[in-house]
């Protein structure tokens, strides 16, 4: 007598397991990525339809007048300016690929002018203007 198996394998696999190792994964890069934070300064950037992204440096020069510069968080005036670039880490300034402007849009062009030149006496070659897309 043969009997017959009513029972057949159960050949599904279940996603549940591999769903919740791919939602911790992002959720550990989100937590573990960094961000940078500029200072939080007051400002009115020009606009510009043909702005494009930039990859964020460590270094951000803001200009709001010809006393009060930000070399990053930290309030300088332009006669000041140089000898702070210059008193940065000799390895900090090799690892920085492009340095970021933002200018206020009642700064005037001269200051810019001359924080360009101080930026490229120091050794720095790129160099970004901060815009706000008038989109956003």
């Amino acid at each position: 007598m043969v009997f017959k198996r009513h029972l057949k394998p159960v050949a599904t696999v279940d996603l549940v397991p591999m769903i919740d190792v791919i939602f911790q994964l992002v959720i550990f890069f989100m937590v573990s990525s960094t961000f940078i934070i500029t200072p939080g300064i007051p400002l009115e950037l020009p606009d510009s339809t043909s702005a494009e992204p930039v990859v964020l440096t460590k270094l951000i020069v803001t200009m709001v007048s010809e006393d009060e510069l930000y070399l990053n968080e930290e309030q300088t005036s332009l006669a000041d300016l140089g000898n702070l670039i210059n008193s940065l880490p000799e390895n900090s300034v090799d690892d920085i690929q492009s340095v970021i402007i933002e200018g206020d849009r009642r700064a005037s062009y001269s200051l810019m002018v001359n924080v360009l030149d101080i930026l490229r006496e120091s050794g720095f070659t790129g160099i970004n203007l901060q815009m706000r897309d008038p989109g956003n």
